[in-house]
């Protein structure tokens, strides 16, 4: 959070659990506290100032519990087509673990204003349209379509992060960029099917994709500085609601009632329990993915969780390939595969010599 129309990039959205409670104060800022290091745009980001073993230790949770549940819809909610409801569940499943770590005090509360409080909501409406509108463009175009116009995401985001914030990159962090979105257009070649509607709805989706990523992790490390797990918390119920209102206006409620009466019919009771089991597993592995994608935006910053998006693509084809058996792999798939896998060793090195330059 097969799965859904959904991208599971999206669905995703969690903290250092010893280290993430606090108000929200000026001091709180991330960036505001290295004015002084403002001559260069990289050595003032959070991502710069996080022991690397940490960053990597967030990323490869985040990569287990995305590929653990791209598994899991593959190998048993494949037949699952309630997109708005899965997402309603997933939401509901982020706002009760977040509830118990809030009452276990894990963490803490900031107090917040109503400014701060309608910044929730918007960020909440942010998140639910970033939805709306990848179910919509897959409507209007081919899947390889709305994939090879996904893989731009990082270039958005850059493009976010330079025109909003003034903040630029590395010039080898660039160049990375280059085989991991060639890449892995190369890993979706198919039939590219669109209208000019769909084009602009589709690329519309990947700019709100971006500016939900990029918001996210300003929301964690901005001003308002909030701790991944309190964003996640005050955010999920908003979402949770809204996915619910659509899910009836997208008819999928009383489609879904019939299709558990249904089985219920013609299976065991056994079979219909086991069903709702493998139901509340996926929420269940979907809040420990919003937990790891939150902290990881936060931590490694919003351009290298879209990088990861890419990168997920890759390893999931690869997945496709050599354990399920979907399809087989051609010349243009395997060299996509490599060039993803080669930028985003690339990317990882510019990123980690800009960390030694803040260091210095």
């Amino acid at each position: 959070m097969s799965y859904s129309k959904i991208d599971e990039q999206e669905e995703a959205e969690l903290a250092l659990l010893s280290s993430d409670s606090g108000s929200v104060t000026g001091s709180d800022d991330l960036e505001a506290n290295h004015k002084v290091e403002q001559s260069t745009p990289t050595t003032t980001e959070p991502e710069y100032q996080t022991p690397t073993s940490v960053k990597f230790m967030w990323l490869g949770s985040y990569f287990f519990f995305s590929m653990m549940l791209t598994l899991y819809n593959k190998l048993i909610l494949g037949s699952f087509k309630f997109p708005w409801l899965l997402t309603c569940m997933h939401t509901t499943f982020a706002s009760i673990g977040t509830l118990v770590l809030l009452k276990l005090g894990r963490f803490k509360l900031s107090r917040l204003g109503r400014k701060e409080h309608l910044i929730l909501v918007a960020f909440s409406v942010l998140f639910t349209a970033n939805i709306a509108m990848s179910n919509l463009s897959l409507s209007l175009v081919s899947l390889a379509f709305f994939q090879i116009i996904r893989n731009t995401v990082p270039i958005f985001t850059v493009l976010i992060y330079r025109g909003w914030f003034g903040r630029s990159y590395q010039m080898a962090t660039y160049l990375s960029l280059c085989p991991i979105i060639i890449g892995a257009g190369m890993t979706v070649v198919g039939e590219y099917r669109y209208s000019a509607l769909g084009l602009f709805i589709t690329v519309f989706g990947v700019v709100l994709a971006a500016v939900k990523t990029v918001t996210t992790n300003r929301l964690m490390t901005g001003s308002l500085a909030l701790p991944s797990m309190e964003l996640l918390f005050r955010m999920s119920p908003l979402a949770a609601i809204q996915s619910f209102v659509f899910a009836l206006l997208a008819g999928e409620i009383p489609e879904f009632a019939n299709t558990m009466s249904q089985r219920a019919a013609e299976s065991s009771k056994l079979a219909t329990m086991a069903t709702v089991a493998f139901l509340l597993g996926n929420g269940l592995l979907a809040f420990f993915l919003n937990v790891s994608s939150f902290q990881t935006n936060k931590l490694a910053g919003a351009l290298t969780i879209s990088v990861c998006g890419n990168l997920k693509q890759a390893l999931t084809l690869a997945i496709g390939i050599f354990i399920f058996k979907d399809f087989t792999v051609d010349l243009l798939n395997g060299t996509g595969i490599l060039l993803v896998l080669a930028g985003c060793a690339f990317f990882s090195k510019a990123e980690l010599d800009s960390k030694k330059k803040t260091v210095t």
